[in-house]
């Protein structure tokens, strides 16, 4: 069966898998990234749903599924907002890493040591997160379509990446795992970047309608990531199930 793990890439995060949730260590750049990160996920979701007049965990009913959860940053938020979270991954060493920690702070959350084409027998979910994921599959086609057929209908989907430019290469990759540190070298490889209007064709080819792209930019001055219109370096795909 062909499949869309890339194992060298999954044995990249399963050797740091330890340093999960210690935000000063190998994974600081990702705590740093998901404030944002939720922020305009949570956002879509209470727009597309129309859930403005739940405050308190807003997604209650929803079906969530995190793909390539790793230690379940995502899942976790996603949890305490409500939502009925699965969580999956191809690397066992994050799965154990992730069920650990959510045991530890009282979360139910499903986490399954699978891919995505690995699920096919699988119920469908209202919302599908693909976060950092597509530039570290084998068979991006596969991969898109194993995620629409895990879409519920009119369900709503997530993608978010590194676009394929000079700016990327020299931030995401020179600066951040040859400068700053902040990422192991080899994190990335610039090749397996896609322009945002290559991943909305590939979208589009898989019945996914593109809703929105945001940009996502970090501010050296203040430290922080904000939502941006600039799409230089990382962006994220909101798309609806056509």
């Amino acid at each position: 069966m062909t499949s869309t793990i890339n194992k060298e890439e999954i044995q990249k995060f399963s050797d740091i898998a330890d340093e999960w949730w210690d935000v000063k260590g190998k994974f600081k750049p990702l705590h740093m990234f998901n404030p944002v990160r939720i922020e305009y996920i949570s956002e879509k979701i209470i727009q597309y749903f129309n859930l403005k007049n739940k405050k308190t965990k807003p997604f209650q009913g929803l079906k969530l599924l995190d793909i390539g959860c790793g230690g379940g940053l995502i899942s976790e938020p996603m949890s305490r907002l409500g939502a009925s979270v699965t969580g999956i991954d191809a690397s066992k060493k994050n799965i154990n890493v992730a069920s650990i920690h959510a045991k530890k702070n009282n979360l139910n959350i499903n986490y399954i040591n699978k891919s995505p084409e690995q699920m096919k027998n699988s119920e469908k979910f209202n919302i599908i997160l693909n976060l950092e994921i597509v530039e570290h599959v084998n068979d991006i086609d596969l991969y898109l379509e194993s995620c629409q057929n895990l879409l519920d209908k009119k369900g709503l989907m997530f993608t978010a990446t590194l676009n394929r430019t000079m700016s990327s290469y020299f931030k995401a990759i020179i600066g951040a795992e040859y400068i700053l540190r902040w990422l192991p070298i080899g994190t990335h490889d610039w090749n397996k970047f896609f322009k945002p209007e290559e991943l909305e064709k590939k979208l589009e080819n898989n019945k996914l309608k593109t809703l929105e792209i945001k940009g996502l930019e970090f501010n050296p001055l203040t430290q922080k990531w904000k939502k941006s219109d600039n799409l230089s370096v990382n962006y994220i795909i909101c798309s609806s199930k056509i």
